[in-house]
C-alpha cells in the first residue's frame, strides 16, 4: 500500500484521482484545495486529512516525513494548468513522485526544466494521458502500425464540450493561466494524434477565440482538420435532443472512431500502469505541449486549401467584435 497526498481535491477531475487511488488499493493521507466543498472525500478517504491553506498541508507532510516508519510515496495533482509545474516540483522537493493531470505544463521549457529535477531528486513526473489507454484508440494506432507506412490518412476531428457562463470567469477563461480552449480541452486529442500518426510536420492555426478554435495539422502519416468548441449551439441537433452536451468525433478516411464510452475507468488504468512502473513520462507529453503552445502563440492563417468545415458556421453565428474582426482576417 503506497501513500498519496492530493492537490486540488475540489475540482472536476479530483474524484476520478480518488477513485484510482481505493481501486489500486493505496491510502491517501492528506488532501489540499483552497475550497472545501470536499465532501466527494467521504466516499473513498473519510479519514483523510484536509487543508484550505497549502502552508499548512505542507508543514503537515512535513511532520508526517519526519515521524517514523512514514514516506510519501505520490503527490496526485488536479490543480489549474497553470500550478502543475509548482505543484510538481514540491512532489519532487518532498520525495515523491508526482501524477499530473493535462496539460502537465503550458510551455515546452518547462518540461526540459522539470527533467533536471527529475534527475536531481531521483524521482518520477507521470501525466495521466488517457485517450492512449481507450480500447478504440489502442485499435486504431494498431491499424495504422499494420498497414502502409507511407499512406497519409485524411482525418477530421471534433469536440464539442458545452460549458456554461462560468467558464469564463473562472481560471479556465483566462489563457495565461489554462492557456486556452486548444490547450485546456485539446491537449490530449493532440497528445493522440501524435501518439498513433507520428511526429508533427504542420501547424496552421485558422480560429483561436474565447470559445472555439479550429486549424490543420499535418502528422509523418496523417492530415487532420481540427474543430473544438465548448458553445452548445454548435452541438448537433440530434445530440441536443437526447439531453447530451458533449460531441465527440474523429473520422478516419471518412469512417468514424467510435470512442463515446469507456471513459470511466480510464484514470484507474493509468494509475495501474504507474504503480507499475508504466506511466507516461516527460518525454511523452514534450510534443503535445510543443503543438499547443505553437497554436497559442499563433498567427491566424486565412481560410485556404483544407480547414474544417465548422470554422464558417461558427464565425457565422451572432459574431461578436473580436470575431468580425477575425472574420476580416481570414478574408471571409
Amino acid at each position: 500500500m503506497k501513500n498519496f497526498a492530493l492537490i486540488g481535491a475540489a475540482g472536476y477531475i479530483a474524484p476520478r484521482h480518488l477513485r484510482a487511488i481505493k481501486e489500486t488499493n493505496n491510502h491517501l493521507v492528506a488532501a489540499v484545495d483552497k475550497f472545501d466543498s470536499v465532501g466527494v472525500m467521504d466516499s473513498f478517504f473519510p479519514d483523510a486529512d484536509f487543508f484550505v491553506e497549502f502552508e499548512r498541508f505542507d508543514r503537515h507532510i512535513e511532520k508526517l516525513k519526519r515521524s517514523s516508519n512514514f514516506s510519501l510515496d505520490y503527490v496526485s495533482i488536479c490543480t489549474p494548468n497553470y500550478l502543475h509545474d509548482a505543484h510538481i516540483r514540491f512532489a519532487l522537493r518532498q520525495g515523491a513522485d508526482a501524477i499530473c493531470e493535462k496539460p502537465l505544463v503550458l510551455n515546452p521549457w518547462n518540461i526540459e526544466a522539470l527533467g533536471a529535477l527529475e534527475t536531481e531528486h531521483k524521482k518520477n513526473i507521470n501525466a495521466v494521458l488517457q485517450l492512449r489507454l481507450h480500447e478504440s484508440i489502442i485499435a486504431l494506432k494498431q491499424k495504422i502500425e499494420s498497414g502502409p507506412k507511407d499512406k497519409i490518412y485524411d482525418v477530421d476531428l471534433t469536440y464539442l464540450t458545452s460549458r456554461g457562463h462560468w467558464y469564463q470567469t473562472s481560471w479556465k477563461g483566462d489563457n495565461s493561466k489554462s492557456g486556452g480552449i486548444a490547450t485546456n480541452i485539446g491537449v490530449h486529442f493532440f497528445d493522440m494524434l501524435g501518439w498513433i500518426f507520428g511526429p508533427i510536420q504542420k501547424n496552421v492555426v485558422h480560429l483561436h477565440i474565447h470559445d472555439s478554435a479550429a486549424g490543420y495539422l499535418e502528422f509523418k502519416q496523417a492530415r487532420v482538420r481540427w474543430f473544438l468548441s465548448i458553445n452548445y449551439d454548435l452541438i448537433p441537433d440530434e445530440i441536443k435532443a437526447n439531453g447530451q452536451r458533449t460531441y465527440r468525433s474523429i473520422t478516419v478516411d471518412g469512417q468514424e472512431i467510435e470512442f463515446s464510452d469507456g471513459f470511466f475507468d480510464l484514470h484507474t488504468k493509468s494509475y495501474e500502469n504507474i504503480l507499475e512502473g508504466n506511466g507516461f513520462r516527460l518525454k511523452d507529453v514534450m510534443p503535445s505541449v510543443q503543438i499547443v503552445h505553437d497554436i497559442r502563440n499563433a498567427e491566424l492563417s486565412p481560410l485556404q486549401g483544407d480547414y474544417h468545415p465548422l470554422i464558417k458556421h461558427k464565425l457565422s453565428m451572432n459574431p461578436s467584435t473580436s470575431e468580425k474582426k477575425t472574420l476580416t482576417q481570414l478574408n471571409i
